[in-house]
């Protein structure tokens, strides 16, 4: 008995010598060391960018290296802090970030296993602990953890700490903050958690990877439940709710973290405003776009059904690798420049390359409603006369005197054609006759300021030798669809950050040429979709605009064309831009336009279907069908002077 009595004093006395050290250690460390807290004290940690469609679903979560998303403490429901304070820290309102009575036992248990093996760290401590220091288990990290922890709950309030602890903390899965972790294993906002799953969420910190529930779910439940158990000791909860929520097995999902689900917009998008928020994978920001969900699924199917389809033309030719083939799609609303819809490429996972944005690829005879433009814009009409007949240009390259002799599609003449029919037709030759009559320096002139770059200053210009992107075409193409007003797409709608500010976005606009000009070209290509090169782009129930486009030895195949409202463009190739056999634009790239826009009909039956025919545009109805006027390209001498022909109808 007297040996017992030696050893507990003995044991006691230690325990009191050591207090004594770490009193004098805490002291002299307290004067020496200059650890600072204002990490956490003004705390911005970094914060998930999440960017969303048009219609607010969740596109991607964006972050650099960790994913949090932040909840601030009125987001947090009350049931979650007693969880928490019930298994981490009971008397956490109550010490002053230190739990000196929890020290004390704590250190009796470790002198009786002879090493540092009980923690007592408080939430505040494990804060900083997690934030500030290392995990190391030494008397001199201990110690600075614990004046950290005394300098934290003298700056901030207990609310405040547990706000930073829940939006610190590592939940497993790579999942930082309780917000994240909710919406990461369950898909519910924190208010929306039962006590189960709050149960499992602050079980986590202890040991993430052990009580992880995508990977350990019984032993998760198990932990969930000695929280429920220790708030039932507490309490805090009653017996009838131990029962029900120990026997409840929550749906546990297991997300990536990133949720990507439109790769190519989210690139483009983070490409578009690296620039402008250099903190972008890191700040927090939401992020609307003007990407509608279900129409680029809608697009993304059409493009892989043109694509389908030039694979099956080509099961019997042994001589043409198509493993290089790839497309893109853009879809805008006419009228606003919201891209609803980018594709750049048959399948991101095996090529991440944009083809809608980066790749430039000669738009060919999809590049002629422009020059036509000019042609109308200059006092042309839909009914002039133009020459479809051969010619032989004779043109320098350096030293050397060569000759160019192009030809029709269909190796034949017209003579006379009219405008109208020569685009409808795409005929090469009348269309490189028109540039040779208007003056190739005035077509190069109007095309620049149209918004083309790097336009060949010569005749090939007439057949779209000049790279372009989808995107870009697109934008081009509103001039048309937008009647006479081009727009620079927008992908972006708007940009809240972190504090609720908003900046919105919209698309630049510049008048190209009048509404109703443009309507005489919103005419011709109707026509060319009714019974031109166009006739695969067809729907039924629904107007349709467009033009083909097919460059020398079929290496691209385009179809770029408008509803009343919404405009698509469609292209086709192979990276490597050698040619494909024999795919026009008529073949491959307007039936899926056409696949688009049956779909798009079917999901948005109350759209527009015809095309206005603006005030200032004169509307004669002949036998033939019905012809368009304006002011400046006015109709010949012989329909001006016997409106009577045909129906004899003259609408102004």
């Amino acid at each position: 008995m007297r040996f017992l009595k030696y050893l507990f004093g003995s044991l006691v006395s230690l325990v009191l010598l050591l207090v004594i050290i770490g009193l004098f250690a805490f002291m002299h460390f307290s004067k020496e060391v200059k650890l600072d807290a204002d990490k956490l004290i003004n705390y911005h940690p970094e914060t998930t960018t999440r960017i969303y469609d048009r219609n607010g679903e969740l596109i991607a979560n964006i972050f650099k290296d960790k994913h949090r998303l932040y909840a601030p403490f009125e987001e947090i429901p009350p049931r979650l802090v007693e969880a928490l304070v019930a298994i981490e820290d009971t008397v956490f309102f109550e010490h002053e970030g230190v739990n000196f009575e929890a020290i004390l036992r704590a250190l009796l248990k470790d002198i009786k296993a002879r090493k540092l093996k009980e923690g007592a760290s408080t939430l505040t401590q494990q804060l900083v602990k997690n934030t500030l220091l290392t995990s190391e288990k030494k008397l001199k990290r201990k110690i600075n953890e614990a004046i950290l922890a005394l300098k934290l709950e003298n700056k901030l309030t207990k609310e405040e700490i547990l706000e930073r602890y829940l939006n610190e903390i590592y939940f497993g899965h790579r999942y930082y903050g309780v917000k994240t972790a909710a919406l990461g294993y369950f898909r519910k906002p924190l208010h929306d958690l039962n006590l189960k799953e709050i149960a499992i969420l602050v079980g986590l910190p202890k040991a993430p990877s052990t009580y992880d529930p995508t990977r350990h779910y019984d032993i998760s439940l198990s932990r969930a439940n000695t929280v429920l158990a220790r708030m039932r000791e507490l309490g805090w909860i009653t017996q009838s709710e131990l029962e029900k929520y120990q026997a409840l097995r929550p749906t546990v999902y297991d997300d990536s973290l990133t949720q990507n689900r439109l790769p190519y917009v989210v690139d483009q998008v983070l490409k578009e405003l690296q620039k402008e928020y250099p903190d972008i994978k890191t700040g927090g920001y939401k992020i609307y776009t003007t990407v509608d969900t279900t129409l680029q699924k809608v697009a993304k199917e059409a493009l892989l059904f043109g694509y389908g389809k030039i694979l099956e033309r080509a099961e019997n030719i042994t001589d043409i690798d198509y493993s290089d083939l790839n497309g893109a799609m853009v879809v805008l609303d006419s009228h606003s420049g919201e891209v609803l819809a980018l594709v750049g490429g048959i399948d991101y996972k095996k090529s991440s390359y944009n083809r809608a944005v980066q790749s430039k690829r000669q738009p060919g005879s999809s590049f002629k409603p422009f020059i036509y433009q000019i042609a109308l814009d200059s006092g042309y009409s839909l009914k002039s006369k133009l020459t479809d007949i051969s010619r032989t240009f004779k043109y320098q390259d350096k030293d050397e005197e060569k000759e160019w002799q192009p030809k029709n599609y269909e190796k034949n003449f017209e003579g006379l054609i009219t405008l109208h029919d020569a685009l409808v037709h795409s005929r090469n030759l009348a269309t490189i006759n028109l540039v040779n009559t208007l003056g190739l320096n005035l077509v190069h002139r109007k095309i620049e300021k149209m918004g083309f770059k790097k336009v060949p200053n010569d005749l090939s210009i007439s057949l779209g030798t000049f790279g372009i992107s989808p995107l870009e075409m697109s934008s081009q193409f509103t001039i048309f669809s937008n009647n006479g007003k081009k727009l620079t797409p927008i992908l972006v709608k708007s940009v809240v950050n972190q504090k609720g500010e908003e900046k919105i976005y919209e698309a630049k606009q510049e008048e190209i040429t009048s509404e109703d000009q443009a309507f005489l070209m919103t005419a011709i290509l109707r026509d060319v979709v009714k019974r031109g090169t166009g006739r695969k782009a067809r729907v039924k129930g629904i107007e349709l605009a467009g033009k083909t486009g097919t460059t020398n030895e079929y290496k691209d195949a385009w179809f770029c064309g408008y509803s009343p409202s919404i405009e698509a463009v469609v292209w086709y190739g192979k990276d490597d831009n050698k040619p494909m056999y024999k795919e026009t634009g008529g073949k491959a790239a307007a039936p899926a336009f056409a696949y688009f826009f049956k779909e798009y009909l079917s999901l948005h039956p109350e759209t527009k279907v015809k095309f206005d025919v603006p005030q200032g545009v004169r509307v004669v109805k002949t036998k033939k069908g019905t012809d368009y006027f304006t002011k400046i390209s006015k109709p010949p001498k012989e329909t001006q002077t016997s409106p009577q022909e045909g129906s004899g109808e003259l609408l102004f």
